[in-house]
């Protein structure tokens, strides 16, 4: 179980825009050895496993320096709780320097509803640590393409939760509600919408969770990108309205080693908007 959280926080902490992310000059080798030793601490005994934990994170870490660190080696063993401190700033200095590819990172229809009804009304949740409400790996992306497949016959939403690392262990618990909410929203605005839901990674369980509280009939279609749960039914959903997207050797969904593989869904936005619009009954 502690690999598992390990590996879901892992993923979604690289959260970027995967043509941002495959254009900067990443050593795969050193990123595999921070992965390695990530999962080696996470799976440690119970004495141990909080400092081979940071020492995990202090080495993936290292691949992203802050622009404040010292460019020389230190020496000596150093301060935990000083090298987990300069890990995260450099992972947060990494993800500040990401924008979006296509789509907003944040987009409200629901909750500052214009007072027109579109025909489909989707709904995201962003993974961890990603920005905005729609983060930048895939939701901003089949937004659009819904847009683009409806004739802008779209309302959008991102789910407004915290999306950090320690929601990965309430599984989906710190958004499902929110989420469950907006759907009742958009349908009370607009009772004729038809509601679908996407979620990325820590984001799946948020659509996992929201489902569990909602009717069959109160959702359309669902679609899932790095599920660390996506052997599990959604809510009441038919399993033909439920499209996963698990990338080969992702992590998280996969227990596979190739951390580039979760930050890949981008490619796979167009195949499930199309999804999405035959899951809802609207012609494209």
């Amino acid at each position: 179980m502690k690999a598992f959280i390990a590996l879901s926080l892992l993923g979604t902490t690289l959260a970027a825009p995967t043509a941002t992310l495959q254009g900067r000059d990443f050593d795969l080798s050193s990123l595999t050895s921070g992965l390695s030793a990530l999962t080696s601490g996470s799976a440690a005994s119970s004495g141990s496993s909080e400092s081979s934990g940071s020492s995990g994170l202090s080495a993936l870490a290292s691949l992203f320096p802050s622009s404040g660190s010292s460019s020389g080696s230190s020496t000596g063993s150093s301060d935990t709780t000083s090298s987990s401190s300069s890990g995260s700033d450099g992972l947060s200095s990494l993800l500040s320097s990401f924008t979006s590819g296509s789509g907003s990172m944040t987009e409200n229809g629901v909750t500052q509803h214009s007072g027109s009804c579109k025909k489909l009304t989707f709904i995201f949740a962003r993974g961890t640590t990603e920005m905005g409400n729609m983060g930048s790996v895939v939701g901003p992306e089949v937004a659009s393409q819904l847009a683009s497949l409806t004739g802008n016959q779209v309302t959008v939403q991102g789910v407004n939760y915290p999306a950090d690392w320690e929601g990965n262990m309430s599984l989906g618990s710190s958004g499902g509600p929110t989420m469950a909410s907006y759907v009742k929203e958009a349908l009370q605005q607009c009772p004729n919408t038809k509601v679908v839901l996407g979620g990325y990674s820590q984001g799946s369980m948020v659509v996992h969770n929201a489902a569990n509280s909602l009717s069959a009939g109160q959702l359309s279609g669902a679609v899932l990108f790095g599920d660390p749960l996506k052997m599990t039914s959604v809510g009441k959903l038919s399993s033909s309205k439920v499209k996963e997207f698990c990338a080969s050797g992702d992590p998280v969904c996969e227990n596979g080693m190739n951390v580039m593989a979760h930050l890949s869904y981008g490619a796979d936005a167009k195949e499930a908007a199309q999804f999405l619009v035959q899951a809802a009954g609207i012609s494209s």
